[in-house]
């Protein structure tokens, strides 16, 4: 594999709470996307990731001998509706459900927010729109706002796969029948730059990592489930004999009335930084460890420990062919 990745593992210690649900599952985010240009290329990306933020700087270079206008744009994650919804989402009231923001050259920038919704892969926007509902799936003025539609809409909506029909109590008033969102929301949020003719332009962005995972260690064992994800994670967060070691004594430890250990998942796009000339020149990642009761395994080529929570690896002339996918097992809090 090109650049940072190979089969490394880096222990280190990240806190997040634990989860309430046996499995939450996390939204892949990146970084930015830019209408590709051959006159503007990347000089540096510095990416920080840790349960709690994502933190991207970049030194973009104009090549030209003329200024350069071109489009800028952060897809945020697809909102699914679902009747059981089991993905780490955060504020699902907000249409910045990751508290994303942006500065160029430290002046903060507000993009213009773009979102459309689907089903099937066929646009339903404007149905939404027609009716007055909020395009986000899960929140409540939606749910609300469903409830609320006329009987022959609600029996259109369910034909065409807007919504399903889910039946609970949330009252103590008895099962009742509820419409549910099931439809796929798409955001992004974008605004045009200005790259001056043979200068360099620094942007940065912020966000709230999605992050899911499970309330118990799940890949150390000899069950055959567990066998299948320790098969998963060797691939995907490169975890190597040691790390497997170190977590079956925790998970035997927890079955014998010890400390529990829980499990995170952090997913980061990497491959939508190839949109420019050339490559990175120099790329660094900072996996921030956070609690010292903790471990994380990702892969990377010549990780090091750069702090007491951090480390870190570099590259140079970097190509970002493949994503970043981080485990964490997470030291459960004891009173």
């Amino acid at each position: 594999m090109h650049g940072i990745y190979g089969y490394a593992t880096a222990l280190a210690m990240l806190a997040t709470p634990a989860l309430a649900n046996d499995t939450m599952a996390e939204l892949k985010t990146g970084g930015l996307a830019y209408v590709r240009t051959g006159d503007i290329s990347m000089d540096d990306e510095k990416l920080f990731i840790s349960p709690t933020e994502v933190r991207v700087d970049y030194i973009f270079q104009n090549t030209a001998d003329k200024d350069v206008e071109s489009m800028v744009a952060f897809p945020m994650p697809d909102i699914q509706g679902d009747i059981d919804s089991m993905v780490a989402i955060g504020d699902v009231d907000a249409d910045n459900f990751l508290d994303f923001t942006v500065a160029q050259d430290g002046k903060p920038i507000t993009p213009t927010l773009q979102q459309s919704v689907t089903v099937a892969g066929i646009d339903m926007t404007a149905e939404l729109k027609a009716h007055n509902i909020p395009l986000l799936p899960l929140s409540k003025a939606t749910l609300d706002a469903v409830a609320k539609l006329p009987p022959d809409v609600l029996e259109d909506w369910t034909a065409r796969g807007l919504i399903a029909d889910d039946e609970y109590d949330n009252d103590g008033q008895g099962m009742k029948h509820h419409p549910t969102p099931m439809w796929t929301l798409h955001t992004t949020y974008w605004w045009r730059t200005r790259f001056p003719a043979g200068a360099n332009i620094s942007v940065q962005h912020r966000y709230k990592p999605s992050v899911g995972g499970t309330v118990a260690i799940t890949f150390a064992g000899d069950d055959d489930y567990k066998k299948a994800q320790l098969k998963s994670y060797q691939t995907k967060f490169c975890v190597d004999d040691a790390f497997v070691k170190t977590a079956g004594k925790l998970s035997a430890a927890a079955d014998k009335g010890g400390r529990g250990y829980t499990e995170s998942w952090i997913s980061y796009v990497l491959s939508t930084g190839a949109n420019w000339s050339g490559p990175i020149k120099h790329f660094q990642l900072t996996v921030d460890k956070g609690s010292p009761d903790n471990y994380v395994s990702f892969c990377g080529m010549g990780v090091k420990k750069i702090g007491p929570t951090t480390f870190q690896t570099t590259a140079k002339d970097f190509y970002p062919e493949h994503d970043l996918d981080i485990l964490i097992l997470n030291a459960v809090s004891q009173n």
